[in-house]
């Protein structure tokens, strides 16, 4: 005989919980890092997104990623998240300034979601935003606020820092192979000419985009006609 269906049976979830409950919805298989696919390496791509929107925008020519005992900080230098509205931006979801044309014309990221799914899969996650000589720092535990500094000065330049180690809770015994995440960084520079990632003490930077791609993966000489590459101003 089935469960009664009743008021009882629906439940509201907080962002966190449901994320963490359905995390497939949000940043696909999980994984253990062994597939260049894997969940772990998702949550790399979203908040480097961020960081490609803001080079995108015209603002910051260079992303710092380094990953330490399964601890990913990634650092740009664009204009930085506001600093009254950080709280928000990481953990409030459906929050961002990229729905409509305004601030972001151009836009990678998920709009409102990547960043706090990053923050709910992950059991340490730290947002530090630097704008005009002030900073703002605030730090959760799997999506639940733990630290949330007041606004303090700060002689850094503009720009946006977020570290976190993905929940073993919810990955398991994972792993980042940096192969894989340098593949992901090569894609990204192949895409946004004049963009500089250093990732681990190691800097990419491609100078001629989509040609630098077809050149490295090309191999011997299986094309008749030489590779025609048009640049043109994007409007």
């Amino acid at each position: 005989m089935s469960e009664k269906y009743t008021d009882d049976s629906i439940k509201s979830l907080e962002w966190n919980e449901h994320i963490r409950l359905r995390p497939g919805m949000y940043i696909g298989k999980l994984g253990d890092g062994a597939s260049q696919d894997d969940g772990i390496y998702v949550l790399i791509k979203e908040i480097l997104d961020n960081s490609i929107d803001e080079f995108m925008m015209g603002h910051g020519k260079e992303i710092e990623l380094t990953i330490d005992n399964n601890q990913v900080t990634i650092r740009d230098y664009g204009r930085g998240i506001p600093l009254g509205k950080l709280v928000e931006c990481v953990s409030r979801i459906n929050t961002g300034a990229k729905y409509d044309s305004k601030v972001f014309k151009k836009s990678v990221g998920l709009n409102g979601v990547g960043s706090k799914a990053v923050n709910a899969l992950s059991s340490y996650f730290k947002a530090q935003a630097i704008r005009d000589g002030e900073t703002k720092i605030v730090e959760f535990d799997r999506g639940n606020v733990t630290t949330e500094e007041k606004v303090q000065l700060c002689p850094e330049k503009n720009g946006t820092k977020i570290i976190f180690i993905p929940d073993e809770d919810i990955f398991g015994n994972y792993r980042f192979i940096p192969e894989y995440i340098e593949k992901l960084i090569w894609n990204y520079c192949y895409l946004n000419t004049g963009l500089t990632i250093n990732f681990n003490g190691k800097k990419f930077q491609s100078k001629n985009g989509l040609l630098d791609l077809l050149e490295k993966n090309i191999n011997g000489n299986p094309v008749v006609y030489p590779i025609i590459h048009i640049k043109e101003d994007d409007f």
